[in-house]
């Protein structure tokens, strides 16, 4: 699906020139270290079910009462499409559906090759603003995100409301998952943030991510702690680079909630924005000579991204 493994290398070092010349080579924030929790076994097994439902959203699926687009769809099985979308192309896919296993509405966008995120992410023109008023009534001035997740987000955001609503009615649901990968990570956390603001009340959500960049401004990211429907889980895989991206010197910041998931396959949770230690993203992955773009697919506990 992606291209091979001697091109992102490659990528890498053009990478690793423009950062070097341009001098936005950074050292992470320091941060009080806090404590890293080990996940159990049990425990990283949870986030199993959403890790293919974060995949499945690279499959273009179809609007029918059982998946057929591929392994990585078919892997939780009586799940009910409500609505999908998106061309893969201008508008990343998307599907919202219902889960009977867990009782969940979920809310899942595609990814992206990471071959071509990571130039978005290392521009050093990359332009900072705010979201949209009519979609995110009461959101702060000072609250401000990547120009490009915003625009992408806000593609589908009608669409994917509309969609929704109408699970929660069918369904007689009370709660929404919203999962995605790269791309699709960004979107989802603004879905997250813009979802709470127009349904109804009693809903209880939980946003799922993996291989996510930095989406905002540190006021983004406290607003996204602090707004307590979110409920933030960001896993990044190893040396992924995306996760520390853009860069920190730019203004941007990773929300609180990482799980970093170490060489040795161990799941680690990282309390805090950007934990410098060196068994969470930020201080594991500093620079582009730790990077391994190959990580940014999975494998995430064995499930690895794309159909």
């Amino acid at each position: 699906m992606y291209p091979q493994a001697l091109s992102h290398r490659m990528f890498s070092l053009f990478l690793t020139a423009v950062f070097l010349f341009s001098g936005v080579i950074a050292a992470p924030v320091v941060l009080p270290r806090q404590s890293i929790t080990v996940l159990s076994t049990a425990q990283i097994s949870t986030y199993t079910p959403y890790t293919y439902f974060a995949s499945a959203g690279y499959c273009n699926p179809t609007v029918t009462q059982t998946w057929t687009c591929g392994a990585n769809c078919n892997a939780n099985p009586g799940f009910k499409t409500v609505a999908s979308g998106g061309d893969g192309d201008a508008v990343q896919y998307w599907f919202v559906g219902y889960y009977p296993a867990t009782e969940e509405v979920i809310v899942s966008h595609q990814g992206t090759d990471p071959d071509e995120i990571l130039p978005d992410l290392t521009d050093v023109d990359i332009v900072k603003v705010n979201l949209d008023s009519t979609h995110f009534p009461g959101v702060p001035s000072t609250v401000l995100v990547h120009q490009g997740f915003a625009d992408a987000q806000l593609k589908a955001a009608d669409s994917v409301l509309a969609a929704v609503e109408t699970a929660l009615s069918t369904y007689s649901a009370t709660k929404v998952t919203l999962v995605g990968h790269s791309l699709g990570a960004a979107i989802s956390l603004l879905d997250s943030v813009y979802l709470p603001l127009h349904l109804q009340s009693g809903i209880t959500y939980k946003t799922i991510t993996y291989g996510m960049p930095r989406v905002g401004n540190q006021a983004f990211a406290n607003y996204v702690d602090a707004d307590s429907p979110i409920h933030l889980t960001h896993i990044g895989n190893k040396e992924d680079p995306v996760p520390v991206l853009p860069p920190l010197s730019l203004g941007f910041v990773q929300a609180s909630g990482e799980i970093h998931i170490q060489d040795s396959n161990a799941w680690d949770a990282c309390p805090g924005q950007d934990n410098d230690s060196d068994l969470c993203s930020t201080g594991d992955v500093p620079t582009v000579f730790e990077w391994d773009v190959d990580d940014h697919d999975g494998p995430y506990n064995g499930v690895t991204m794309g159909c």
